[in-house]
């Protein structure tokens, strides 16, 4: 019996956090009431509260469920064996953008996280975690950066940690864009190229990695 009733509580949850993806990015974050969250999922609102403080907690829940991209971070052994970091964060973000494009629930959470909510004082805890996640892969992009440059015996044009802010905003920005219209362009193709674009500026040779991939895309594309 308390295993059945764990169980009950458990799909209440997965409910909830359902119902909530669902009206998050249909209505709006600030514009979604626990309430409706409850009706939606058949449940009751004294439901919510027992497994979430707030709409807040409820949010980072819905969160925790996937691993967005740029959350990840990259393969931290892989590049300490002696593998080129940078093509480590390539192929990461080219994971991660093909995840975008093909699970919905990565892409419908992603487009809740990104277009859907207001950092308002009640969010506040919202905002620390995409601050907190922002800063980790920004600082994981930077030593990936700097480790390839020495590697490469290249001196970076511009500080590490403006350049790793700068392959961040690249990267985010294609995502977010391709969000608003996923038929404007192809998000995996674009963002290896623009990728590899962005390296070459900062001084790096195209990594080979992915090379093949990507000369099969433009000949299908073509």
């Amino acid at each position: 019996m308390a295993r059945r009733t764990k169980e009950e509580a458990l799909a209440t949850r997965n409910r909830l956090l359902d119902a909530a993806e669902l009206l998050f990015q249909a209505q709006g974050v600030s514009q979604t009431s626990l309430q409706q969250i409850a009706q939606q999922a058949g449940a009751t609102r004294g439901a919510i509260y027992w497994h979430f403080k707030d709409k807040a907690d409820l949010f980072n829940a819905m969160m925790e469920r996937v691993i967005l991209p740029l959350e990840a971070g990259p393969n931290r052994q892989a590049a300490a064996a002696g593998d080129d970091p940078l093509v480590e964060i390539e192929e990461g973000m080219v994971h991660a953008l093909t995840l975008m494009t093909t699970d919905p629930q990565v892409r419908r959470v992603f487009d809740v996280a990104t277009h859907k909510v207001e950092y308002t004082h009640d969010m506040a805890s919202v905002q620390q975690r995409h601050l907190d996640a922002r800063n980790a892969c920004v600082v994981d992009f930077e030593k990936a950066l700097r480790l390839g440059a020495r590697r490469a015996g290249i001196k970076l044009p511009v500080p590490g940690h403006v350049a790793a802010q700068g392959m961040h905003a690249l990267i985010s920005g294609l995502i977010q864009n391709w969000l608003l219209d996923p038929e404007a362009f192809d998000l995996v193709l674009t963002g290896r190229r623009t990728f590899r674009v962005y390296l070459a500026g900062l001084g790096f040779e195209r990594p080979a990695a992915g090379a093949t991939a990507v000369n099969e895309a433009e000949t299908a594309v073509a």
